[in-house]
């Protein structure tokens, strides 16, 4: 009991530590971004956007989350009946929660609401998270790659490029020894006491990896990730920036992977200086940039907020309550790897 005492207690203490951490990085990141910033210009650009184009932004983030949604029916399809509209609520209660809780918790609640109504083990709907972002980084890393073909980049991007692929690449090769040797999951956790029930999951994620639509995930998550684009292209023509669909991309390149860690409610300051950050890379004035990256997180993130507030308002709870519930499922999950 003191042992268990003591591991929660760490956990607590280094979870604690590392929302004060993010915080404070966000903190430093907005007053850098608000230095020296004209308010008046701000107000002067917000007037003068091209309110077409921004709707078209507004319009694809939204809709870019349905895919998502589909795609993870696709997903645990060959292990329970999934419909697309139940996967695209809770993806998009998660993204609330990702607005308004720290560390990107919208992604635990997310599966947490799919093992409810689905009847899944937490640990599958996780699992096939994890999945997901294979898929993203793989396809992310492969278009990165070509785009330095035709905009040049930093050396230190490129090399967070082979970087992150070899992580990738690793995940991968796990999951697939998983997915595609079952015999030899199940002779590997049968020797260890606390990895017996892992069995329903090894066999769950055997049956997602032999599937049809297994594959069929891995295709629609190109389309997926490059409909990301679209807000961000499109936004950047209604500020009236002169860049490229390539920049367009490299912006998003680099705001996905500086925001995979755990960061502060809604990505904010970090989010800020990232796409201060990329637009440099263009030689995009400072000022420019700054204010640009305020209205790009505000096109992007209060529509998300919206229907999020939505989907929970449907689910009928609040997510106070399922940020507990989803943490002790988490911890159970932990304790007891068949994550019941």
């Amino acid at each position: 009991m003191l042992q268990s005492s003591g591991a929660g207690g760490r956990w607590w203490f280094s979870r604690r530590t590392l929302i004060l951490f993010t915080n404070i990085v966000s903190i430093a990141c907005l007053a850098w971004v608000f230095h020296d910033m004209d308010l008046r210009i701000l107000v002067q650009d917000i007037k003068e956007m091209r309110w077409g184009w921004v709707l078209v932004a507004v319009v694809s983030d939204i809709l870019v989350y349905v895919l998502q949604g589909y795609r993870w029916s696709l997903l645990l399809s060959p292990v329970a009946p999934t419909p697309v509209w139940r996967s695209v609520r809770a993806i998009y209660v998660g993204l609330f929660a990702n607005e308004v809780l720290p560390l990107r918790s919208g992604e635990v609640i997310r599966c947490y609401l799919q093992a409810r109504w689905s009847e899944l083990p937490f640990s599958v709907t996780l699992s096939s998270a994890v999945i997901e972002r294979i898929f993203d980084g793989l396809w992310l890393v492969f278009l990165f790659f070509l785009t330095t073909r035709f905009v040049p980049l930093p050396r230190y991007l490129i090399d967070g490029g082979w970087l992150l692929l070899i992580i990738l690449a690793v995940a991968a090769a796990i999951l697939a020894w998983v997915m595609f040797r079952k015999r030899h999951a199940h002779a590997a956790i049968s020797n260890s006491r606390f990895l017996k029930g892992l069995r329903v999951l090894v066999e769950d994620l055997h049956a997602i990896g032999n599937s049809r639509q297994f594959y069929l995930a891995g295709m629609v998550s190109l389309p997926f990730l490059l409909l990301q684009v679209v807000p961000v292209y499109a936004l950047i023509r209604g500020y009236n920036l002169d860049s490229s669909l390539g920049g367009a991309f490299v912006l998003l390149v680099i705001l996905r992977l500086g925001t995979v860690i755990p960061q502060a409610p809604g990505n904010l300051g970090t989010f800020q200086a990232l796409v201060v950050l990329s637009l440099s890379l263009f030689g995009f004035d400072t000022g420019v940039a700054k204010r640009f990256s305020l209205i790009l997180w505000g096109v992007i993130t209060l529509p998300l907020l919206v229907v999020g507030f939505i989907a929970l308002a449907i689910t009928e709870s609040r997510i106070g309550e399922l940020h507990l519930e989803a943490k002790a499922n988490l911890s159970a999950a932990r304790n007891s790897p068949a994550g019941g």
